[in-house]
């Protein structure tokens, strides 16, 4: 199983968007943030547009916002739709592609490690990348040391 940069980027960039709440942010401050090329950004953040994640807002202050609730977006579905397929073998998504389904002692393993994958994914909303990328940006308390 090998999840590409390309899906890496887009689940970084989407939770930069997110962050800025309603108010739009452009690729070149989230490029800047995450570290990845405007230009690739500008590739991963069409294809999100294009299946309703994100809208374009045009003018002077526009930018990219999240178009959908938070809680209503799941890493899985994001995965998948820059992706395609990520399963660990690929017998596990395209049967025909193997002679050995129902005669192999690791198909059960496979399927196993594909389902706990998928499974984390579809537990992980947006919402909970989100809460996750503003505990890391708290300042750390400081810490007092008693006498």
């Amino acid at each position: 199983m090998w999840i590409s940069t390309r899906a890496q980027y887009g689940m970084r960039a989407l939770v930069e968007i997110a962050l800025n709440g309603d108010e739009p942010v452009s690729l070149k401050h989230v490029s800047e943030r995450q570290g990845i090329s405007q230009h690739y950004l500008e590739q991963l953040v069409a294809v999100l547009r294009k299946a309703g994640y994100v809208e374009s807002i045009r003018g002077a202050y526009g930018g990219y916002r999240v178009a959908k609730s938070l809680d209503a977006i799941h890493a899985l579905e994001v995965v998948e739709l820059l992706e395609g397929s990520f399963a660990a073998v690929s017998c596990i998504e395209d049967e025909d592609n193997c002679d050995r389904i129902g005669q192999c002692s690791t198909e059960g393993l496979w399927r196993q490690v594909d389902k706990a994958v998928r499974d984390v994914l579809k537990a992980t909303s947006l919402a909970d990348l989100v809460s996750e990328k503003q505990l890391i940006q708290l300042e750390p308390l400081p810490t007092v040391f008693a006498s």
